[in-house]
C-alpha cells in the first residue's frame, strides 16, 4: 500500500504507470471531507474514446472555437511563416490529431524546404492520426511525435544547432488550467525554449461586443449531447481501466458561466443519492452533488498580456476574427 503526501488516501499500485497515476488522480480529487467539491482533472477524458468525442465536438456547429482559430491560421499562415523566417522546428503541445495547425506548418515546410514537427500528446491514437494527416498534407514535414501528459511528464525538444523552435499550444487548452497551473505550463515550456524561439498560443476571449455568454454556453453544451458523452466518458474510463462501478446514466452533463471567474465550469450532476466505489473506496454522492471536471477560462485582451508577460514571454501579435471570438497570439522568448 502507498499514501500520498497531502492526504491518507491508500493507493494501490497498479503494474502500468498510466493506469496507477489514473487512480492517484480520481482518489485525490472524490475523496473528499464531507461538503468539499469533488473534482477530476481534465487529463483524465483523453483516453481513445474521449479523444475520438473531442475530436467530433471540435465539429458541431456551436463548438466555433476550433473553427474560428483555424480560420485564423488559414488568414495569416503566409505572414507568420515568412516572419519566422527559415530554420524552424515545430513542437505542439496537447497536439491531438493535428488537425488545425496543417494549414500553418505546411506554409512554414513550404517556405524552408521541409520541416520537423513534434506534437506532444497523452493520446497515442491521436498522435497516430496526427502523423498520417500531416504526412498526407506534405512530405516535406517530417512527424516526430512524443507520447507524453505535458502537465505531469517530462518532454522534450529536438533542435539542431542552429534550429530556432515555433512552440504551439493552440485550441485555448491553456483555459483547461487555474492561472497559477496556466502559468506553471508555460514556465515550464518556457524552460525548453531560448531567445529567438517562438510561442503561437490559441485563446479564447471573454464574452463581449460581440460575443454572448449564450454563445459560450452553447459551445460546451450541444444539441446532439456529444460534450455530455464526452464529460460523461470519464467515469466511463474510471470503470474500464479502475474497475470502478459508476452509474454513468445517474450523472448528468452540466456547464457553468462563473462569471467572476471569467470561465465555463462543466460538472457532473448526481441525479440521486449513491454510492460508488473505486479500488475498495467508497465514494458517496448527495442527490445534486456534482463532480467538477473541467474549467475552460476565458481571456481579456489585459489578462492574455499578463500570463505572458510573467511566463517569459513578450507580446509580438495579436491576431483576432472579425468578431472577436478567438485570439491567437504569436509572442517572443524572453
Amino acid at each position: 500500500m502507498q499514501t500520498t503526501d497531502s492526504s491518507t488516501i491508500e493507493v494501490l499500485p497498479f503494474a502500468d504507470e498510466q493506469q496507477d497515476a489514473v487512480l492517484r488522480e480520481a482518489l485525490a480529487g472524490l475523496c473528499k471531507p464531507a461538503g468539499a467539491q469533488k473534482t477530476l482533472s481534465p487529463w483524465l477524458f483523453y483516453d481513445e474514446a474521449g479523444s475520438a468525442l473531442f475530436e467530433e465536438i471540435t465539429r458541431l456547429p456551436e463548438y466555433y472555437l476550433t473553427r474560428t482559430e483555424r480560420a485564423i491560421f488559414a488568414e495569416h499562415a503566409t505572414s507568420l511563416s515568412s516572419s519566422l523566417g527559415s530554420n524552424v522546428t515545430v513542437a505542439e503541445l496537447g497536439a491531438g490529431s493535428a488537425s488545425k495547425t496543417g494549414v500553418l506548418l505546411r506554409e512554414i515546410a513550404a517556405n524552408q524546404g521541409g520541416l520537423l514537427y513534434q506534437p506532444i500528446d497523452i493520446s497515442p491514437s491521436a498522435l497516430d492520426e496526427a502523423a498520417v494527416a500531416m504526412s498526407d498534407l506534405s512530405p516535406g514535414i517530417r512527424v516526430e511525435p512524443q507520447v507524453a501528459n505535458y502537465i505531469t511528464e517530462r518532454y522534450t525538444i529536438v533542435r539542431s544547432a542552429h534550429d530556432r523552435v515555433l512552440a504551439l499550444y493552440i485550441g485555448s487548452s491553456i483555459g483547461n488550467f487555474s492561472p497559477n497551473e496556466a502559468q506553471d505550463i508555460l514556465r515550464k515550456l518556457h524552460s525548453h525554449l531560448q531567445p529567438g524561439d517562438s510561442l503561437l498560443l490559441g485563446m479564447d476571449l471573454a464574452p463581449g461586443p460581440g460575443k454572448s455568454v449564450e454563445t459560450l454556453l452553447a459551445a460546451y453544451d450541444d444539441a446532439a449531447g456529444v460534450t455530455a458523452a464526452f464529460n460523461k466518458n470519464v467515469l466511463v474510463r474510471l470503470n474500464r481501466e479502475l474497475d470502478a462501478d459508476f452509474d454513468v446514466d445517474a450523472f448528468a452533463h452540466r456547464a457553468r458561466w462563473n462569471a467572476q471567474a471569467s470561465r465555463i465550469e462543466m460538472h457532473l450532476e448526481s441525479q440521486q443519492s449513491q454510492t460508488a466505489h473505486i479500488a475498495g473506496r467508497a465514494i458517496t454522492f448527495a442527490h445534486g452533488e456534482t463532480i467538477h471536471t473541467e474549467n475552460s477560462y476565458k481571456f481579456t485582451e489585459a489578462a492574455l498580456h499578463s500570463l505572458l508577460q510573467t511566463t517569459g514571454f513578450r507580446v509580438d501579435r495579436v491576431l483576432h476574427d472579425a468578431a472577436r471570438l478567438f485570439a491567437v497570439v504569436l509572442a517572443a522568448v524572453i
